[in-house]
């Protein structure tokens, strides 16, 4: 696959191009399509950044190669989405909607393959009392076959971003190639949903899902210090709009859709406001007289801006 030929980026174009992939269960497969797409587009991105199930498509991105990406992307999903064993699903058995219905329920009882199991009943009878429903020991083994670490360590590949909540601190905190070498515990923490999936422990701290505290790593990528004019593409999976819902099922779709679709507006907004006030400061600091742009206010001021 090394002889496709990709889109060539402008020589003119030299902003850095970030890729935004935030939670969302299994509606992270969406996100594997425009990996896909941004793959072989002119504008690849140089920066994925990810949260939950965001963070394991950011880490098979950033741990591959130009042209291979989507291959291991499919490989993944194609791989934690089949059917189990311990309760197949017959094609032409039931409607569409049942065996959906099916599949999820076998997915709670039995696990999904290369990402959880359940626990075996012997470990609740024992001391001490297991802090999840789910063991991920399969998802290591995943991530170590279908990643390159040492790709994304390395200097001048693809930078990766992952968010995890501290869970003694309550504090989010972003695992970052730029500062830190990436190994799979990290990608694990960011997907670790309590209490399905159990805290992963990284230098003596523990730490969960990232999507307790924001669904989205926007604001990681976006306020990154030293601050530069960015391409950001952001992959929203829930929907904003939607019809009034019919069913106690559309109610929890949509009570899910505006709940997490409400949250990354909101932040998406809350930038759009800091990044105009931004280069309003700039606009400012340029109008005053060099002898006034020394004076500690000022410094401080101008820190704020752009």
């Amino acid at each position: 696959m090394n002889d496709i030929a990709f889109a060539p980026r402008p020589a003119a174009y030299d902003k850095k191009v970030a890729l935004v992939l935030q939670g969302g269960g299994a509606l992270g497969s969406y996100q594997a399509g425009v990996c896909a797409t941004l793959d072989g587009a002119a504008y690849p991105p140089d920066w994925v950044a990810g949260v939950s199930i965001g963070a394991i498509n950011a880490a098979i991105f950033a741990g591959n190669p130009r042209g291979e990406r989507a291959a291991k992307l499919r490989s993944f999903w194609e791989g934690v989405t089949a059917p189990t064993a311990h309760w197949p699903i017959a094609p032409g058995a039931a409607s569409a909607e049942m065996a959906a219905k099916a599949a999820a329920a076998a997915g709670l009882l039995f696990g999904q393959p290369g990402f959880f199991a359940p626990r075996g009943i012997a470990e609740w009878f024992g001391a001490p009392k297991p802090l999840s429903y789910y063991d991920t020991a399969a998802l290591k083994t995943t991530l170590e076959r279908l990643v390159d670490f040492d790709r994304i360590n390395a200097p001048g590949g693809v930078r990766l971003s992952v968010g995890a909540v501290n869970v003694r601190t309550a504090r989010m905190h972003y695992f970052d190639s730029a500062e830190i070498a990436i190994r799979p515990e990290h990608i694990m923490a960011s997907g670790a949903l309590p209490p399905g999936f159990p805290a992963v422990e990284i230098d003596g701290e523990h730490y969960w899902d990232g999507g307790l505290v924001s669904n989205t790593p926007l604001s990681h990528v976006i306020d990154y210090f030293p601050r530069r004019s960015r391409l950001i593409f952001q992959v929203d999976v829930f929907q904003g709009y939607g019809a009034v819902p019919r069913d106690l099922e559309g109610v929890a779709e949509r009570e899910k859709d505006i709940r997490f679709a409400s949250r990354t507006r909101t932040t998406t907004d809350i930038f759009h406001d800091k990044h105009d006030v931004r280069h309003a400061i700039n606009d400012l600091m340029e109008t005053l007289p060099p002898e006034c742009r020394d004076t500690p206010q000022a410094k401080r001021l101008w820190a704020l801006g752009c």
